[in-house]
C-alpha cells in the first residue's frame, strides 16, 4: 500500500521557521515529482513547490511565487523523504499543507496529475 504521511505543520508566530516532512512508504519515489500543495479555509488547493525528477538524471525545484526565497523543498532519496522547509512565515500562509507525488512527467502545478496524497498537516501563523 502506497502511503505519504506528512508531519511537522504547528502553531508558528510570523517571521518564524517551521520544516514540513512528506515520508513515502510502499513504493519508491526516486523518480516521481513530489509537490506540495495548501488549502487555505474557504479556498481552493493550490500548488506550493515542486520536487521534479529530469529524464537527465537530475531533479529540477519549482515555487509558487509567493513563497520563492522564503521556502525550500529538498528531497531526502535514500530515506524516502521530500521536506518542506519554511522560513520568514506570514499569517497568508496559514493552510494545511499536503505532500503528493506524481510518477509521470506531466506538469507539476496541475493537482491533478497526481497520483498519491497525504492527509495533510495544519499549519496556522499568527500575526
Amino acid at each position: 500500500q502506497v502511503q505519504l504521511v506528512e508531519s511537522g505543520g504547528g502553531l508558528v508566530q510570523a517571521g518564524g521557521s517551521l520544516r514540513l516532512s512528506c515520508a513515502g512508504s510502499g513504493r519508491t519515489f526516486i523518480t516521481d515529482t513530489i509537490a506540495w500543495f495548501r488549502q487555505a479555509p474557504g479556498k481552493e488547493r493550490e500548488f506550493v513547490a515542486a520536487h521534479k525528477f529530469n529524464s537527465n538524471i537530475t531533479y529540477s525545484t519549482y515555487y509558487v511565487p509567493s513563497v520563492r526565497g522564503r521556502f525550500t523543498i529538498l528531497r531526502d532519496t535514500p530515506k524516502n523523504t521530500v521536506y518542506l522547509q519554511m522560513n520568514r512565515l506570514k499569517p497568508e500562509d496559514t493552510a494545511v499543507y499536503y505532500c503528493a507525488a506524481q510518477d509521470g512527467s506531466r506538469s507539476y502545478d496541475v493537482r491533478e496529475y497526481y497520483n498519491y496524497w497525504g492527509q495533510g498537516t495544519q499549519v496556522i501563523v499568527s500575526s
